[in-house]
């Protein structure tokens, strides 16, 4: 079952307003963006394909950094087309610490003005058994930041996977410092 809802605008620039979402995540919760709205800085990242190999890295790299980011405020959600299934399995498989949300639809994509495409499926063994991981849209890989004053502050769409979470970080302490 999935839970979804998304309001907003179809093409997003710095300084808009960001689009209220709220999406199943990996544990099948629902996070809702309002939740943080005006409290802390929120990094939405959009990326194709939970397993594969800069979607890995990039997870990775944010995962390896949460203590930092969180000690700035920071909290960080990836977004993608997978079923909740296979978040899962990456999650566990990547040991994972902040939440991943399924965007079947790519409608909170295309909220964010990120483009969607045709799914896919990869296969993964996962603790000896291989599973076929299915999609049914991929998005692009694409970053965005929102400030506490609830609008875009940033937005990267030729995000390359291993630098993201440090040029996040690297745009948002010049933000604090500002």
């Amino acid at each position: 079952m999935e839970t979804f809802s998304v309001s907003g605008q179809e093409v997003l620039s710095v300084g808009g307003k960001a689009p209220l979402f709220k999406a199943t995540t990996d544990n099948g919760s629902v996070w809702d963006i309002n939740k943080y709205l005006g409290d802390k800085f929120i990094v939405v990242y959009f990326y194709p394909a939970a397993m594969t190999g800069g979607c890995t890295k990039q997870a990775c790299s944010y995962r390896d950094h949460r203590d930092e980011l969180s000690s700035a405020g920071i909290v960080v959600v990836g977004i993608s087309g997978d079923k909740i299934e296979n978040l899962q399995y990456f999650k566990k498989a990547e040991n994972l610490n902040f939440p991943l949300l399924s965007d079947e639809k790519g409608e909170i994509a295309k909220a964010f003005g990120v483009p969607v495409g045709e799914g896919g499926s990869i296969k993964r063994t996962i603790d000896g058994i291989e599973h076929e991981l299915v999609r049914p849209v991929t998005e692009k890989r694409w970053t965005f930041i929102v400030g506490k004053d609830k609008k875009i502050i940033y937005k990267n769409e030729s995000v390359d996977p291993e630098k993201d979470t440090e040029e996040v970080l690297n745009f948002l302490k010049q933000q604090i410092k500002g």
